[in-house]
């Protein structure tokens, strides 16, 4: 750190300032050589020696690359590479990097220290299709109207730089390159500056178990990278077990929430790292941040398809000790299936049991805490009821579960707007840690499709893999059926998944913004001073036995008492007189919807699909499982 106003961040791999000079540094211990590559004014490259040393590190420090200046590494007398930790590169991926100076950027909000965990309501978007100029600077333009929404983090989806100009960004291969097409490094530093001005968290998706396919050039000089002989849907599993790789991976995030004073990381599929050391990536990395940030609220969240805890787990005081929250499919799989009675692929495990399962997962975190997943043929989870509600991020959409299916419809376009809207309420109001894709607060309907930059043979390979990835589903097991899928990298099908702004002030949608705003304002004022001091297994429940519909009670701080009274059937359900105890008017109406609900609850009915939150002093469940 320069200075209070000026962030900068030295890591291991890549480049660090030393006055006037520049050291650059390349781990590639099976190289015969390594040279800088230095852009010359006549765009041939000047070449300078670099020495290695017994650990494979090459290093040269040298005052001929001037800041914003080109540069890259010869192997072998070879073939000229990027630097993989390049900050910034003069064009593509397969080109030169960019020296860049951290310090020069001057920060305006340097005294911002983020928000706790708790005051959390995710927006996650994706930069490229956000706005129509698709760039750092046009989100900047949106900030007030998040803001005022009531969103307090925006979550971007990966901007390290990738192949092509369009992604969703998964395919990354320059980790601490913010992409040129995206606005580059000043870009996101403007972006992450205005956010914390209008006390907006930003958190950013990170990818940690893969490379992208197209300029990814580490292989190369540096096969010790990879284990070749541990397989991943991705190719050779990264070498955790070398201390340079990990330390290229623990170091970039740091570097984020450092240098670039993100407020938080969300750790892409977890459960796909392939990590043969006795101490998981994820724990030595969490710790690390943890240790590093004392004075601010930094947080991490996770996407794990194992539904483990571990990681999740809270200190004495309700603190995470390593992770602040995980992204919680189940809740997603339970409210899709009751919304829209799909049971193809994982779905399939969400239908016999889905309004239990649902209850279950609002109580008590994940679904499957140990139980046999016939979709999987294993057993899946490890009990989770211990846990506060704030351990999960819960949501209804996200770029997945959109962007996966084949043509990348909305819940809004599957569902009905009254089942719609009760879902909505059940995920802003109840204590999870809520998470809306972009467009969800007004119900926009425009598709948000799967798209890259790819050609030639690998463009193709993309293609056919997409369409391939369906033939399971009894809708497309005709090839014909299968041509219909979008082609990701047409042009078209990138434009088609951009927002439409002018949707939300059309009555429809400016409805659901309302409705939408009235929620996040009810959970800012009645929810969020409730989630601190949460107590162990908190959540209890119980199912109707003939309908959609069930109750949820949970214990927060001070021994109030949050209810949850769903029904998400076409008939009323008549609670059965056994399941409550207590006076239904009593404590503080938080939401009803529609309005009539309220009032017909307190006579033991409640109308369908509707959705009531009370808060009482007491709990109304009677013998509901823990």
């Amino acid at each position: 750190m320069a200075s209070n106003d000026r962030s900068s961040f030295e890591t291991s791999w890549g480049t660090a300032r030393r006055g006037d000079r520049t050291e650059f540094r390349l781990w590639a211990p099976s190289a015969r050589s390594i040279e800088l590559a230095i852009q010359a004014e006549n765009d041939e490259l000047d070449c300078l020696a670099m020495d290695k040393d017994a650990e494979g590190w090459w290093r040269v420090t040298t005052d001929r690359v001037a800041v914003g200046g080109g540069y890259g590494f010869r192997v072998n007398g070879d073939k000229v590479v990027p630097d993989p930790a390049a900050r910034a590169q003069v064009g593509d991926v397969h080109g030169l990097s960019k020296l860049v100076d951290p310090a020069d950027f001057a920060w305006k909000s340097a005294d911002w220290a983020g928000r706790p965990w708790r005051e959390a309501v995710f927006y996650e978007l994706h930069t490229g299709t956000f706005t129509p100029k698709g760039t750092f600077d046009a989100i900047i333009d949106k900030l007030d109207y998040l803001r005022d929404v009531g969103v307090t983090a925006i979550e971007l989806l990966p901007v390290a730089q990738f192949g092509g100009r369009r992604g969703w960004g998964y395919d990354g291969v320059l980790l601490y390159c913010p992409h040129e097409a995206y606005g580059g490094v000043d870009g996101l530093k403007r972006l992450v500056d205005a956010a914390h001005a209008r006390g907006l968290m930003v958190f950013l998706d990170v990818v940690y178990n893969h490379f992208g396919p197209d300029g990814n050039f580490i292989n190369s000089y540096a096969p010790e990278f990879f284990h070749e002989e541990i397989h991943t849907p991705w190719g050779a599993a990264i070498a955790y077990d070398e201390a340079p790789v990990r330390a290229f991976m623990i170091e970039n995030a740091l570097y984020w929430l450092e240098e670039y004073r993100i407020d938080g990381l969300r750790l892409d599929a977890i459960d796909s790292i392939e990590d043969t050391t006795e101490t998981p990536l994820v724990e030595e990395l969490a710790a690390r941040v943890r240790a590093a940030f004392p004075d601010r609220h930094v947080h991490l969240t996770t996407e794990d398809d194992r539904n483990i805890t571990w990681h999740i787990e809270r200190g004495p005081s309700g603190e995470p000790k390593l992770i602040s929250g995980e992204w919680n499919d189940d809740f997603h799989h339970c409210a899709h299936v009751l919304a829209t009675h799909e049971e193809e692929s994982y779905y399939a495990d969400y239908v016999r049991q889905s309004v239990e399962q649902m209850a279950k997962c609002l109580a008590t975190g994940f679904v499957y805490q140990g139980q046999y997943s016939r979709t999987r043929d294993r057993e899946v989870g490890h009990p989770s009821g211990h846990l506060p509600p704030t351990a999960f991020v819960n949501f209804l959409q996200n770029h997945d579960q959109i962007g996966n299916r084949a043509f990348g419809d909305r819940l809004t376009d599957l569902a009905s707007r009254r089942v719609n809207e009760c879902l909505q309420a059940i995920l802003l109001l109840s204590p999870q840690i809520p998470l809306m894709f972009m467009g969800e607060e007004y119900g926009d309907t425009h598709p948000f499709s799967f798209f890259t930059d790819f050609d030639g043979e690998l463009g193709d390979v993309v293609r056919e893999g997409r369409r391939s990835e369906f033939r399971k589903f009894g809708a497309f097991r005709d090839e014909e059926a299968r041509k219909l899928i979008p082609d990701p990298n047409a042009e078209t099908t990138f434009r088609d998944s951009r927002l439409d702004w002018s949707m939300k002030s059309r009555p429809t949608y400016a409805r659901r913004l309302a409705m939408t705003k009235a929620l996040l304002a009810k959970r800012r004022q009645s929810i969020v001073p409730l989630l601190a001091d949460i107590p162990a297994h908190c959540g209890s429940y119980h199912v109707s036995d003939s309908s959609k519909a069930f109750v949820v009670a949970w214990v927060l701080k001070g021994g109030a008492v949050l209810h949850l009274f769903a029904n998400l059937d076409d008939e009323p359900w008549a609670i059965p007189a056994d399941v409550m105890k207590g006076d239904l008017t009593c404590g503080s109406l938080v939401h009803a919807h529609p309005k009539e609900a309220a009032n017909e609850l307190a006579t033991g009915v409640l109308p369908g699909p509707s959705v009531v939150f009370r808060l009482e002093e007491q709990r109304l469940i009677a013998d509901a499982p823990a």
